[in-house]
């Protein structure tokens, strides 16, 4: 079987997996997972249907890297830990003790993703050079390049974030047999065609088995990004194969690299650099998004999943709040390990579970509380009413669940729970809670015990909206010679989302019910502190005329809603890394994760984390 046969296969939803299921099997010699070959060298790519294939195999190899992702984004933070039956890798990434022979420390599939992008982009650059000419219309070829580029710029910058350094992998490295090679020590490679282009960008001549001389280059974030973000801007006109056409399903726009997907990685680029504004230029897109053709706002955070909708955002996909998303399906062998790390039934093993500092963390949420402020003394504010305690759109039963006797708890349920918790019955409280279990709820949603193929959403539009109020936070202006900042504008898209001016906008915390009156983040100088049980208020800070402190305050709510938000989708720890790293305290990162563990270990970890080349797998520490 030729790709071009399997290019006939219909494209509806599934044609990518298809692809990938013959790949791997009866057509294995085209995509060999041990070579990270898509076609052999002398069959590949003479038109559009094999170059969509050849596109289309690259988002199963991006699958491929999905577990491990979530777990080294995830249990090496504070939301998530082990459960007894946690194997031995597991283990070691919970206590930050990483073997080489580690099943989630390997780079072998980024390799594999990054090879099989070099071989697709040097086939465009090839045989259709007109996608580096800026002045033609793009075309689908230019969509096409635009994909490859995307996704391998994706693949370095997650890389450098599991390794603190990526080798540079030269785009003439188009195997994984070729990478590990020049990796492990080899400097020479012989180049199996080597295409030299004439200055016209046309035409070219091609000299076969080159042999070459390769330095090795380790890249680290800085150097990363900058290399990143010139490609980027460069030699991207437009990303993204527009698959609708062929098969009628618009939810294909989001399941392949896009020019919306394309903005929100370097605004992501740019706010890990530093460069804040550039950064917001390309956030600022999600904010004031109205291209819909329905009643809801395109990336904007209104009510379509407001409220007990929350959780649709993880039972389909849906072009108004999903920027790119992976899509999984059992029925095509296009599953996922999520489900079996977190959930309880058989045969999952129930390998992680939520954190106590995450579960407190969605129950320390209260709503329709009444502070009754002194603003003369603000030790005579009290609350007046403490309003209901938790978030029950985004925590139990949908980021995670209560799990007895083999059921969920139902939601009356653990409200009473925490009802009984504010009044302090701690008797009744044991009791509800004798033999129950917390899982990651969030990817077991609407499936069965079996399914394991719950999407992976690699970017979405609330996630935009809080990078965005982040970088509201510090970045400043200058007002006809006064220097201001941009916190009531972050506040806004925290809470409300009135920032905006558009009808129908609701913020994070107000989509979810918690954006207006006591219950909203304050920017006030004077912020009180609230016990997490019984909402009663247990001191206050003064931050005026300490703008810095302030910054840091905000940065912490905003950093707190992404964990009510985002939680287990793979970006906690890299959140820690890039606040420890902005603030240039290592302390920050430290007594956050330590504080889920136990005894004399907290103490083990915290100093541990405190010497920053521990925030990375040292996997390439001897080359």
């Amino acid at each position: 079987m030729t790709l071009r046969m399997i290019s006939k296969i219909m494209l509806k939803r599934g044609g990518v997996f298809l692809f990938a299921l013959f790949a791997f099997s009866s057509c294995e010699e085209f995509f060999h997972p041990s070579q990270g070959l898509i076609v052999p060298e002398d069959e590949f790519l003479t038109d559009w249907s094999e170059y969509r294939a050849a596109e289309l195999g690259l988002y199963s190899l991006q699958q491929e890297l999905i577990d491990q992702l979530v777990v080294l984004g995830e249990l090496r933070g504070d939301l998530l830990e082990i459960t007894d039956n946690a194997d031995n890798d597991l283990i070691e990434i919970y206590n930050f003790n990483i073997s080489k022979e580690n099943k989630y420390a390997s780079p072998y599939n980024f390799y594999k993703l990054i090879a099989a992008c070099n071989k697709l982009a040097l086939a465009l650059e090839t045989n259709r050079p007109e996608i580096s000419d800026f002045s033609s219309a793009p075309n689908s070829y230019d969509r096409l390049y635009g994909e490859v580029l995307s996704m391998r710029a994706w693949a370095y910058f997650n890389a450098v974030r599991i390794y603190g350094k990526i080798p540079y992998i030269w785009p003439s490295l188009t195997t994984v047999v070729e990478i590990e090679e020049y990796v492990n020590g080899s400097y020479t490679y012989i180049d199996s065609f080597d295409i030299v282009f004439h200055l016209n960008g046309y035409d070219n001549d091609t000299i076969y088995n080159q042999v070459k001389e390769l330095d090795k280059t380790f890249i680290e974030m800085p150097a990363l990004i900058d290399t990143l973000t010139e490609e980027l801007t460069t030699k991207v006109k437009t990303v993204g194969v527009i698959h609708h056409i062929y098969n009628g399903d618009l939810t294909w726009d989001a399941t392949v690299w896009n020019q919306n997907a394309y903005k929100f990685l370097l605004g992501q680029l740019y706010l890990y650099e530093g460069d804040l504004t550039r950064s917001l230029d390309y956030f600022y897109h999600f904010l004031y998004n109205t291209e819909s053709e329905t009643s809801s706002i395109k990336y904007g955070l209104d009510k379509k999943f407001s409220n007990k909708n929350w959780k649709n955002i993880f039972t389909g996909i849906d072009l108004d709040e999903h920027i790119y998303t992976l899509w999984f399906n059992r029925t095509y062998q296009q599953q996922n390990g999520l489900q079996s790390l977190f959930s309880l039934e058989f045969p999952n093993k129930y390998q992680l579970k939520p954190s106590g500092i995450a579960i407190k963390a969605w129950e320390s949420v209260w709503d329709e509380m009444i502070v009754t402020k002194n603003l003369t003394n603000p030790n005579l504010t009290i609350t007046e009413e403490p309003g209901k305690p938790g978030d029950f759109y985004r925590g139990h039963g949908v980021s995670f669940g209560y799990i007895k006797n083999g059921f969920l708890m139902e939601n009356n349920d653990a409200e009473t729970m925490l009802e009984h918790k504010r009044l302090g019955n701690t008797t009744e409280v044991e009791n509800m809670m004798n033999g129950v279990d917390t899982v990651v709820y969030k990817y077991t949603i609407g499936k069965n015990s079996f399914d394991s193929d719950a999407n992976f959403i690699v970017y979405r539009a609330a996630s935009a909206h809080l990078y965005a109020a982040e970088i509201y936070t510090y970045l400043k202006f200058d007002d006809e010679g006064v220097i201001k900042t941009n916190i009531p504008e972050g506040i806004l898209i925290l809470n409300n989302g009135s920032y905006a001016e558009i009808e129908g906008q609701l913020g994070v915390r107000g989509r979810v019910g918690f954006g207006d009156g006591d219950e909203a983040i304050s920017s006030s100088n004077v912020i009180y502190e609230f016990d997490p049980f019984t909402n009663q208020i247990i001191g206050y800070t003064d931050y005026t005329g300490n703008l810095p402190a302030k910054q840091q305050y905000l940065e912490e709510k905003i950093i707190d809603e992404r964990a009510l938000e985002l939680a287990y989708e793979g970006e906690r720890f890299y959140d820690l890394i890039r606040v420890a790293k902005r603030r240039n305290d290592n302390s920050y990162l430290a007594d956050k994760v330590a504080e889920k563990f136990k005894g004399p270990q907290k103490e083990v970890i915290r100093a541990r984390l405190m010497d920053e080349t521990n925030w990375y797998i040292n996997y390439f520490d001897n080359y």
